[in-house]
């Protein structure tokens, strides 16, 4: 697989914003779906949702699918590029909901800090880890991105992920996925990239 291809298509899955298609970048803004497959018909991608609707998802021509790994505390080292999902702390940083480990190949994907919705408050931080620490309660990060900087407390039951690969074939009934999608004009859903759970771990995005 050609690397900036791979890049592209899974930088726009994750983070909604860098690296997406012409098509999706003039469409409306993408809705993120988490949940389960219930099945894979051709290109048609039907899952349940995590508030308990189906949904039937128009996979396009060449669609792509990526995998996590899990990865741990440990693996986060200082310069690495991330992700991290957090919810504002009384202090003003911000407290891990979920971490991924970028390959050095998606380096400065979506880098910035924008507003997510895995959970109320909830924003997306894509930056360089400066200085990993660990404490009492977790490791602490600063991350750099864009010339500022965030620190980020990661609690020990954070869910920690890196990327890995994953074929059609993982989307079984039941197999977690996270799907960026786009809604047509007729309320059809259409999306160019799945990621799904294929080793035991739900993409925690």
């Amino acid at each position: 697989m050609d690397l900036k291809r791979f890049a592209a298509a899974f930088g726009a899955a994750m983070l909604g914003t860098a690296f997406m298609g012409v098509s999706l970048a003039q469409a409306a803004d993408p809705i993120r779906l988490r949940g389960t497959v219930v099945s894979l018909d051709g290109s048609t991608l039907t899952m349940k949702t995590r508030d308990g609707a189906t949904d039937a998802v128009t996979l396009a021509a060449g669609w792509k699918i990526s995998g996590v790994a899990k990865a741990s505390v440990g693996d986060i080292k200082a310069g690495d590029f991330v992700g991290v999902v957090s919810v504002p702390k009384a202090d003003g940083g911000g407290g891990a909901l979920e971490v991924v480990i970028f390959p050095a190949a998606l380096r400065g994907t979506g880098e910035g800090d924008r507003p997510w919705d895995l959970q109320p408050n909830s924003r997306m931080t894509n930056g360089t880890i400066d200085n990993p620490v660990t404490g009492v309660d977790g490791r602490t990060v600063t991350l750099s991105y864009n010339g500022q900087q965030k620190k980020i407390t990661i609690p020990d039951q954070t869910p920690i992920v890196t990327v890995a690969s994953a074929t059609a074939e993982d989307l079984k009934p039941g197999a977690p996925v996270f799907v960026t999608v786009q809604r047509s004009s007729d309320g059809g859903l259409s999306s160019n990239r799945v990621v799904v759970g294929n080793n035991g771990i739900a993409p925690p995005m």
